[in-house]
Parts: structure tokens; C-alpha cells; sequence
């Protein structure tokens, strides 16, 4: 069996492929808007969820190029999210990824468009029949990853994170915001091939509880790389957490309470993958890659 990072690489390149050519191209009079969606969307990155999606759909044997474009859709919001979280009226950052941020490689008009655009075009790939023949597949896909980006999730986690720098939260509020924020999109990368093909409860159940855990271990880890990470490895501003006076898992837990809180995330995150037996493999080395990251 291939090595974890040749899986995650060979993710990594296949949803970049497709993504060119989803895209639209920089031409016409309004290239510089394709170009700047172009230069969110295909730069550099791990592609952490759609190899997630990848792997949790050859799990239960869903069509690969379904998932593959329920993939790049689901990069498409990413990418979205994270030219918005840029921008100075969010978290005013002018690195990521060890380069100028959207709005300062283009301008900040430019890039709220340009989020906007890469929005669109998750829901048109996954709307279109190439996702799946049948409408109502596409239909749920559609619906669930509106949930998992909107106000119930990712939107509405921002916007408990942008409230944490002017109010106190305790522990529960932080761990709903992570769940919202960073959470929900996870969980929809391993949830897109349980709707693309139908599996037994138990199954569905497994990989929700797997989703469920590595979702709040990888904001956790977020939460000490900015408490302790390295500027230049990680290619983004360290330390805005507590500059800011947010509360997090580091600063309501401790450097070394949050780590043991993600250990015990990451373990259980494994022990729901026991059905899978060794063919969850490279999910159970996706979780230790994600404890362990330095970016």
C-alpha cells in the first residue's frame, strides 16, 4: 500500500487538476477576477479536506469522480473562507502560506468578489450531473454543504471567533465555535461519500464520530501552533490569539491541558474507525499527521 504522504500527495494533485479545470480561465474583461480566484484556490496547500473526502469515500466504495468533485467543491469554500478571514476587517493577516494574502496580491475589492465567486462555484460543480446522475443525490450534497458553510457552521463559527475578542467565553462556547467553524467542514469532506452512496447506519454513525473528534483535535492544534508555532514554518502571523485577547483550548486549558485534550480526541477519533479494521489505515495516520503538523 502507498506511504500516507504519497495518498496525501497524490489528493493533493488530482483535486488540483480538477480545480484547473473547473475553473474559469483569466480571460476577458474579467480576468483579473478569475485570476485572483485562480490564485486562492490553486495555490499552495495541503488539501487537507478533500483527501479526507478521498479516503473516507474509497471506504465505502462511492464513485471517485463524484467525490472528487464534491472535493473540489468543498476546496472551493476553503478557499472562500480563508481570502475572507484575511481580509483587514476580519483577522488582517498579509501572509498565508508563505505568500501575500489575496487582498494584498490583488486588492481588498478584488478579493471579497473573488470569495464570493469561489462560493458560486462550489454549488454549480456540485450541482452539475457530472457530480451524480440522479438530483436528488446532488440535491443533498448541495444541501448539506450549505449547512456546513453557513450560519450553522463555518459562518457562524466565525462569527462566535469574531465576538472572542470583546467577550469571555468558557470552554463550551469555544468548543461550539471550533465545531462550527472548522468542524463542520470536515465532517462534510467525510460525510460527501455516505450521500453519494447509500451505507448502513453503523457505517454513517463510525465516520461522523470519526469526523466529529478530528475536527475539534485539528482546531486545537490550530490553537497551540498559534500559542507556540514557528512564523516562518508556519508561513502565517504567530501569537494573534493572544494578542487579541481571544479565548481558546491554550489559553483556557494551558499549553499542555490542550494537548492532552487533543490526544484524547485523536484516540478516540481512531477507535470509531474499529469497523473499518486496516483498510482506515491512512485515516488513523491523517489524524497523527494532523497532531503533529507544523503549518
Amino acid at each position: 500500500m502507498d506511504s500516507f504522504e504519497q495518498r496525501l500527495n497524490e489528493a493533493a494533485d488530482r483535486v488540483t487538476v480538477a480545480l484547473d479545470a473547473l475553473l474559469p480561465r483569466a480571460e476577458g474583461p474579467e480576468a483579473h477576477l478569475n485570476s485572483a480566484m485562480r490564485y486562492a484556490a490553486l495555490g499552495p496547500g495541503k488539501r487537507l479536506r478533500p483527501f479526507l473526502a478521498v479516503e473516507a469515500g474509497r471506504l465505502v466504495n462511492a464513485d471517485e469522480r463524484g467525490v472528487l468533485r464534491a472535493a473540489c467543491a468543498l476546496e472551493c469554500i476553503h478557499a472562500y473562507s480563508l481570502i475572507h478571514d484575511d481580509l483587514p476587517c476580519m483577522d488582517d493577516d498579509d501572509m498565508r502560506r508563505g505568500r501575500p494574502t489575496v487582498h494584498k496580491a490583488y486588492d481588498e475589492a478584488t478579493a471579497v468578489l473573488a470569495g464570493d465567486a469561489l462560493q458560486a462555484a462550489a454549488f454549480e460543480i456540485l450541482a452539475h450531473p457530472d457530480t451524480h446522475q440522479r438530483g436528488s443525490v446532488r440535491s443533498r450534497l448541495v444541501e448539506r454543504l450549505a449547512r456546513a458553510s453557513g450560519p450553522y457552521g463555518m459562518v457562524g463559527g466565525q462569527m462566535i471567533d469574531i465576538r472572542a475578542e470583546t467577550e469571555q467565553f468558557d470552554i463550551s462556547v469555544v468548543t461550539r465555535m471550533h465545531r462550527m467553524k472548522t468542524g463542520a467542514l470536515i465532517n462534510y469532506a467525510v460525510e460527501i461519500g455516505t450521500i453519494l452512496r447509500e451505507v448502513e447506519d453503523h457505517i454513517r454513525r463510525a465516520l461522523e464520530g470519526f469526523a466529529h473528534d478530528l475536527g475539534l483535535a485539528y482546531q486545537i492544534t490550530d490553537d497551540l501552533l498559534d500559542a507556540t508555532g514557528d512564523q516562518a514554518e508556519m508561513g502565517k502571523a504567530a501569537g494573534k490569539d493572544a494578542g487579541q485577547g481571544k479565548a481558546t483550548f491554550v489559553t483556557i486549558l494551558g499549553v499542555e491541558g490542550a494537548r492532552d485534550r487533543s490526544r484524547h480526541l485523536a484516540a478516540q477519533a481512531k477507535d470509531h474507525l474499529e469497523p473499518f479494521g486496516a483498510r482506515a489505515e491512512v485515516l488513523r495516520e491523517a489524524v497523527d499527521f494532523i497532531l503533529d503538523r507544523r503549518s
